[in-house]
């Protein structure tokens, strides 16, 4: 997994709550590195895995939920260090549109080994989308936090349904901008 990914939970946790309960997350994660993480490294999936069972442990709120705080935290954070990416984008569906054939593509020249969720358009009209979103490590609440960040990034509001669908690793999109 990227190691911005893993950089932006630990500013995260520092910014919402203090550098302390950063470093004693850490600590009970037993994290192999220590949680020295750099944003261009690559770490395993596993240590992202302990330290939000930590933290669904600490605050008592559910993994989903955590992962939907932090894609709205990570959106600001990617915006911020990949801007340009964002540059020519006029809105919401533009960039939902556009994940895996520009965004994911300008991802993969930074960080050629990054292994992505893939993101489908199954229908588009001026308003909505249907969108199929297929990643093995079922970080769907991560997208929807990322969605709904990008949608306050571009002044607007969305609807968002979300369906599992029978493929293993598979969910649906279904997004009104209002």
């Amino acid at each position: 997994m990227l190691g911005i990914v893993f950089t932006s939970l630990i500013d995260m946790l520092e910014e919402r709550v203090s550098p302390e309960f950063a470093d004693e997350v850490i600590v009970e994660a037993e994290l192999t590195n220590d949680g020295a993480y750099t944003a261009v490294g690559y770490y395993p999936f596993e240590e992202m895995q302990k330290i939000l069972s930590i933290l669904a442990a600490k605050t008592g709120k559910s993994v989903n939920e955590l992962l939907y705080d932090f894609g709205v935290y990570l959106f600001g954070k990617l915006a911020a260090v990949h801007g340009n990416v964002l540059a020519d984008t006029k809105d919401i569906l533009q960039l939902l549109e556009h994940l895996d054939g520009d965004i994911h593509v300008q991802v993969r020249k930074l960080y050629p080994d990054a292994d992505l969720p893939r993101f489908t358009v199954i229908s588009r009209t001026d308003t909505g989308m249907r969108l199929r979103y297929f990643s093995e490590r079922e970080l769907y609440p991560l997208a929807e936090g990322l969605m709904d960040a990008a949608a306050m990034h571009f002044d607007c509001t969305l609807e968002r349904e979300t369906h599992q669908m029978s493929f293993p690793h598979t969910y649906e999109f279904s997004i009104q901008v209002v």
